[in-house]
């Protein structure tokens, strides 16, 4: 028994190590949006507020426990100087340290300890959990409330579920979904006599939270809802069942073997993937019934975004993973049990294998931009590089009180620390009432453009935006012609950039 347990602990130590090495050693290579994050939490810091704009109570991020987090790391780390970036990083690592550990528990709960264990080592270095996690992104946090509340409530710990469902929702308004799933299952044992905790216990754990966040929120910005959610659902064109397609995309690869077998295996995947999550449905929930919603979050998720259909980011394609990876796992388990066990465990050992070399392809060694270490292909992040570039050539030019609008705020606003209105309007709602656009003013493969008569109202003194942004609108109005002077023209590659020929940086010209 001792022996087990050191071999147990020593095997996690490995595991946690393998989780943090994989997300250390890229180092940050930070997404456009998690710096919308880090301006409102360096503006806490330092003093003026969860705020983008100083003076401007606007709710524009969806994360506030994950800003409220990174502003006390700051506050400890330097203050409004803090590294955020950095600080995110490590955070993350730590998040995702848990997240696997949880998973290792969640297998060795139902007997299937190789399940717990394939999913874990899967997702200490999956692309799609390492990429969001190096990208700055609050996804690390968000996947970790979200698996402590299944092992919570799993285990008959009600009401701490509860707390931890609610501090997912201050983190990702998805949880919303796990929210509706674990309340069904819940009122169905209450009713049962199955629940041991008092009815009222999880409910003060999951309202306190919500209702303290809504009545600080409500007073602060007249709204606990962010701006950002209704400015993306009329600001993009979205092609009907372009969700749908994303998703099912995604669902039939898992573990990125289309980069080794090809694409012709995307088409495989959509069978055996979603084939292997049903049988391992039925193997592993007979044994923890309590896992049924969990089961169920990876359907509800899709059914939820493809109803919806906006434009998918690629964040969004992480919370319903570690479900759905250990479903599939749990498949795996179930076609290969009734195996004797030296060769059961020479047949998990390759699938196993196999699996995580499929995994490691979507990884390169040596990345064509940003740090020069081994990071995930899809942990891109050129177009910041081009706006990092922008804020700085910039920054000679910007007084106190001149406003730069732009389309891609995060890495322009952090950078410069200028006022920023946002053309797109996650943190200006004036510019939902220039939306929608005709599809006639939006360039070929794209979702988005500026409106003309948006600057024309405006009027601000600097305008930075990708070439793709304003092809069909301000690049042939003559009234901006008249009235802006071009400064630079930042080249981007059309392949790699969203076919764009440059980033342009307006100034207003001086009026007569």
């Amino acid at each position: 028994m001792r022996s087990w347990k050191k071999s147990h602990f020593f095997g996690l130590g490995l595991l946690i190590l393998v989780t943090l090495l994989s997300r250390l050693l890229p180092g940050p290579r930070i997404i456009d949006d998690a710096y919308i994050t880090f301006r409102y939490a360096r503006n806490i810091v330092a003093g003026l507020g969860p705020v983008y704009n100083p003076g401007e109570p606007i709710l524009g991020t969806t994360t506030p426990l994950y800003t409220a987090l990174l502003a006390l790391m700051g506050s400890l780390a330097g203050g409004a100087a803090a590294p955020f970036p950095l600080l995110a990083l490590a955070f993350n690592a730590f998040c995702d340290a848990i997240t696997v550990t949880i998973l290792v528990t969640l297998g060795r709960l139902l007997g299937r300890p190789w399940v717990g264990w394939a999913t874990a080592l899967t997702w200490a270095i999956l692309p799609f959990s390492v990429t969001f996690a190096i990208g700055g992104m609050e996804t690390s946090l968000f996947v970790l409330l979200l698996t402590l509340t299944v092992g919570l409530y799993a285990t008959g710990r009600t009401p701490w579920a509860a707390l931890t469902l609610a501090l997912g929702l201050l983190t990702r308004p998805e949880a919303a979904l796990w929210a509706l799933l674990m309340a069904a299952d819940w009122l169905w044992r209450l009713r049962r006599g199955e629940e041991r905790a008092p009815w009222w216990a999880p409910v003060l754990a999951f309202g306190l939270p919500l209702a303290l966040w809504t009545g600080l929120a409500t007073a602060y910005y007249g709204s606990p809802l962010p701006l950002s959610v209704s400015a993306k659902r009329v600001a993009y064109l979205i092609p009907p069942k372009a969700a749908l397609i994303r998703f099912l995309q995604h669902f039939a690869t898992p573990f990125e073997g289309h980069r080794t077998l090809g694409i012709p295996w995307i088409g495989v995947g959509l069978v055996l993937y979603p084939s292997l999550f049903l049988i391992g449905a039925r193997h592993l929930l007979p044994r923890t019934p309590r896992l049924w919603p969990w089961a169920l979050f990876p359907w509800g998720y899709l059914a939820a975004y493809a109803l919806a259909n906006p434009l998918i980011f690629r964040w969004y394609l992480t919370p319903p993973l570690p479900p759905y990876l250990f479903f599939i796992w749990g498949g795996l388990s179930a076609l290969t049990r009734t195996l004797r066990p030296p060769l059961k465990a020479t047949v998990r050992g390759i699938l196993t294998a196999g699996v995580l070399f499929l995994v490691l392809r979507g990884w390169t060694w040596h990345p064509d931009h940003g740090p020069q270490t081994p990071a995930p292909r899809m942990a891109w992040f050129k177009l910041e590089q081009v706006y990092h570039s922008a804020a700085a050539f910039l920054q000679p030019y910007l007084r106190p009180g001149d406003m730069l609008a732009a389309a891609d705020i995060g890495t322009l606003g952090y950078d410069t620390q200028a006022y920023i209105f946002d053309t797109l309007g996650l943190v200006s709602p004036q510019a939902l009432a220039y939306y929608p656009l005709s599809k006639d003013q939006i360039a070929s493969g794209m979702n988005y453009a500026v409106p003309v008569s948006l600057i024309r109202e405006l009027r601000p003194d600097y305008a930075v935006f990708l070439e793709v942004y304003i092809r069909h609108t301000l690049l042939s109005d003559p009234w901006f012609r008249q009235h802006y002077e071009t400064l630079a023209i930042l080249y981007t590659d059309p392949q790699e950039i969203y076919n764009s020929h440059g980033m342009y940086i307006f100034r207003r010209r001086p009026q007569p």
